[in-house]
């Protein structure tokens, strides 16, 4: 098997990362290497800039504006932009809604929501959880009754991240009790601004409020604003899981955490200790593999091969490596990772923090924050059961 990459893809390599280098401003790669607060201006600001390129979309055909990329150029293009310290692309829109909407969605939809998306200009959120049910999805209670050309909604959703944030939010709802739980559920996509629609945030254990409720009361929701049929929703939602799953690999986020903790590690003197190199190479090791199961799906994905079977590993392999990154972080820095201090998130923060390094700061509300990755997107526990009834059988 030959893992090297072609003249052509290095070729490509070498022009994504001169454009990054380029068009990334060093304010917002600063705060990524540092692990520091990214305010909404920053995370949109970088998805403007890949949206007037064309690039924010890069996972998409031609057919609809995007580059029409190749599964190996899709993940250069990912690993430059996180080792350059862009910001992670809010996957809600460009990478979860809008394969659904090319796939499913009529061409009026297809023309009204896909620039907004391509363009960085309208900010996505997903409503999907909600109290009771998370992993197991097919439970869902938010309920859309038809009425004439709307749809009325009431419900809530939960856990919707940077819901705070969003202008569009695209929810499962249930739309029929009648057969099985599965059968019954419709996939729309809703304006937050519409009277009934409530956000609140929830504050985690890193001070962020980084997820958020969202009531709904009443609120009127336009007919053609639903995806494909009424109650095959669950089928549209299969198909926007895989490309969540990919996504919360976060593979080449942990290329670029790997580089900080050993340079962490040499900052704080325990490089030169044999065991604790042993558990970086270990790492490193997870990190390699988990780069390549993520090739293979984005190789299926291009080949027409249900991904899915294989897409649960990666969130499991990929959220177990995002914290023990956290962890060997915290271990390195030794008692200076200790306090958590909420100031030291934000960029140019000069507290008082004998002996540490500015770097260690933020460690602890990294490693906070990192405690949800194996409970979000499906917890592993159930992550584990599909994988099982589907590849083992």
């Amino acid at each position: 098997m030959d893992l090297a990459f072609t003249t052509e893809e290095q070729s490509f390599r070498e022009e994504v990362r001169a454009w990054v280098k380029a068009s990334l401003p060093a304010d917002i790669a600063h705060k990524v290497h540092h692990a520091l607060r990214l305010t909404r201006d920053d995370l949109q600001t970088w998805a403007k800039i890949l949206g007037k390129k064309g690039w924010l979309g890069y996972g998409w055909p031609q057919e609809f504006g995007g580059p029409g990329w190749s599964a190996v150029q899709k993940h250069l293009f990912e690993e430059e932009c996180a080792l350059a310290g862009a910001p992670r692309v809010i996957p809600f829109g460009p990478v979860m809604v809008a394969p659904v909407i090319m796939a499913f969605g009529n061409k009026e939809q297809q023309e009204r929501f896909l620039p907004g998306i391509a363009s960085g200009d309208v900010w996505w959120s997903q409503g999907y959880s909600e109290p009771g049910s998370g992993s197991d999805l097919a439970s869902v209670k938010c309920k859309a009754e038809r009425q004439g050309d709307h749809y009325i909604v009431n419900g809530q959703k939960t856990w919707t991240t940077l819901g705070q944030y969003g202008e569009w939010i695209f929810c499962l709802v249930r739309t029929s009790n009648e057969g099985k739980p599965q059968t019954g559920i419709s996939f729309l996509l809703i304006d937050m601004k519409t009277p009934g629609v409530t956000v609140r945030p929830i504050k985690l254990l890193d001070g962020e409020c980084e997820v958020n409720e969202v009531w709904f009361d009443n609120v009127k929701v336009p007919a053609n604003n639903l995806i494909g049929e009424e109650n095959k929703g669950w089928t549209y939602a299969k198909h926007l899981l895989s490309h969540e799953r990919t996504n919360i690999a976060d593979v080449n986020r942990a290329k670029r955490e790997l580089e900080r903790l050993k340079r962490i590690a040499q900052t704080e003197g325990v490089w030169d200790d044999r065991r604790f190199r042993d558990q970086i190479a270990l790492l490193e090791v997870d990190v390699v593999a988990l780069e390549m199961l993520v090739l293979r799906v984005l190789s299926a994905e291009k080949s027409g091969k249900n991904a899915l079977d294989i897409a649960g590993l990666l969130k499991i392999k990929g959220s177990e490596i995002q914290q023990r990154y956290s962890e060997l972080m915290m271990l390195a820095a030794g008692p200076f990772a200790l306090p958590f201090i909420e100031e030291a998130m934000e960029a140019g923060w000069q507290g008082d923090f004998p002996g540490g390094e500015t770097a260690n700061a933020p460690l602890a509300s990294v490693y906070f924050n990192l405690r949800k990755t194996t409970i979000y997107g499906g917890s592993n526990e159930v992550q584990r059961n599909i994988v099982a009834q589907t590849v083992l059988g």
